[in-house]
């Protein structure tokens, strides 16, 4: 042997190794839906010929279709080579959920190239800012705001430092000269918000900055508290609603508007001194630039399922920071699209809070192992530092447990994707 290969393989002999990097190949893709983690969710597991594993997850009650349509395309690729098969696949996503399916993708291929080089997530996209990520607890609303402050307690004494609830016209619809809205539209769920005809009277704003109001005095002032769901409704009275509710310091006022009409939310925010937010249903980069360039929002707020995984939303948030915005997380995940999150806002120096929609799902820390018991501590979550995602295995008892009624897959065999092809090239 020379000495050149004998130094070789010393040196290799203290290099921790998940894998032969070099030589990984996908060879399958498969998901397990499952109901109630906190809602409807798919989980991803990418297998390889060495044996590793990788898991992700597509966006909340989105279709696994979105990623099993991405198998062939995976199929003889090295995980490891992130950037491209992200390059690859990100023409198959749109906004919303139909982001779900490259997102869930590429978390599973940051799990993969973790273990393959023996790193945590963070490692592979700049390293780690901070070794605790803050959560902010998302709450359903009761129509009783005493009610409701006293359930925003719970989780205040649970530890939680940010909370959000809803607030909107939900609460308005039972209260006489609240609203005034044309016939259907409580049940219209599909008409864009400024065409719905539906506006909230003097009486309406009232009402909910006196439901707010005593929200507050149950909370006190030294919790964040933001509030979402304001319903579809047009700006002006977005607006309204908005001026009322800044004496109470709320966090951010979220998704008033749909995030396209950038022009009415720099309205919007240069109308009240109250933190606007939006971004959970934008896919990509390309999607948030007219947004930030705008300056159209305080608080910029993607979704890593649909926004495009781990390593696209730290570009979404590094181009926000560069717009002095900072960057929270909506979620509404298992412990695994979490996870992945959690490795994201560590790496992302203007990260604000991450959203856990699942405080009362009492078996969610367990579908995985691996993580401290309870995941969630004094309202953080530590930064792992074990390869991956950083979590062992799915706990499959219980998993399966927790299948969806409707579709009950429990990573079945999806050779009928394997032949899935077109002529996917944008140019000619």
């Amino acid at each position: 042997m020379s000495v050149h290969s004998e130094t070789a393989a010393i040196t290799e002999e203290h290099v921790a190794q998940g894998s032969r990097p070099s030589a990984l190949r996908i060879t399958d893709l498969r998901v397990a839906n499952l109901a109630g983690v906190p809602f409807r969710s798919s989980i991803i597991r990418i297998d390889t010929n060495q044996g590793l594993a990788g898991y992700g997850e597509v966006r909340d009650q989105a279709s696994a279709t979105y990623a099993l349509m991405l198998k062939s395309r995976l199929v003889g690729e090295n995980p490891c080579n992130l950037d491209k098969i992200f390059r690859k696949i990100k023409q198959f996503g749109f906004h919303g959920r139909q982001g779900g399916g490259v997102s869930g993708v590429e978390m599973a291929l940051m799990d993969l190239a973790g273990k393959a080089y023996g790193v945590p997530a963070y490692a592979l996209i700049g390293g780690r800012f901070r070794d605790e990520v803050r959560c902010y607890a998302d709450t359903p609303s009761l129509p009783d705001p005493h009610a409701m402050g006293a359930r925003l307690l719970e989780r205040k004494r649970r530890g939680f430092t940010m909370l959000k609830m809803d607030v909107g016209i939900d609460l308005l619809w039972d209260v006489p000269g609240a609203l005034i809205a044309p016939a259907g539209a409580r049940a219209d769920l599909t008409t864009m918000h400024p065409f719905t005809g539906i506006q909230v009277t003097a009486k309406g704003v009232e009402h909910l900055a006196s439901y707010v109001d005593t929200v507050r005095s149950v909370v006190g002032y030294d919790v964040a508290l933001a509030a979402d769901h304001f319903g579809h409704i047009a700006l002006d009275s977005c607006i309204r609603i908005g001026r009322a509710l800044e004496p109470f310091t709320l966090a951010w006022i979220e998704d008033l508007i749909p995030w396209q009409l950038i022009d009415q939310w720099r309205q919007l925010t240069e109308a009240v001194a109250v933190p606007t937010c939006t971004g959970e249903d934008i896919y990509l980069l390309d999607g948030f630039r007219a947004l930030l360039d705008s300056g159209a929002i305080r608080v910029v707020h993607p979704d890593p399922a649909t926004a495009g995984g781990i390593a696209e939303t730290k570009r979404v948030g590094d181009y926000a920071q560069q717009r002095g915005i900072p960057m929270a997380l909506h979620l509404a995940a298992s412990p695994i699209a979490t996870m992945a999150s959690v490795h994201l806002a560590a790496a992302t120096e203007n990260f604000l809070a991450l959203e856990h929609h699942a405080a009362d799902v009492e078996f969610w820390n367990d579908l995985v192992t691996g993580l401290p018991r309870p995941l969630i501590q004094n309202g953080h979550i530590t930064v792992p530092d074990t390869p991956g995602l950083g979590f062992g295995e799915l706990d499959e008892e219980l998993v399966r447990r927790h299948l969806d009624p409707r579709d009950p897959v429990f990573f079945a065999e999806t050779t009928h994707w394997d032949a899935e092809s077109s002529h996917d090239r944008l140019w000619s």
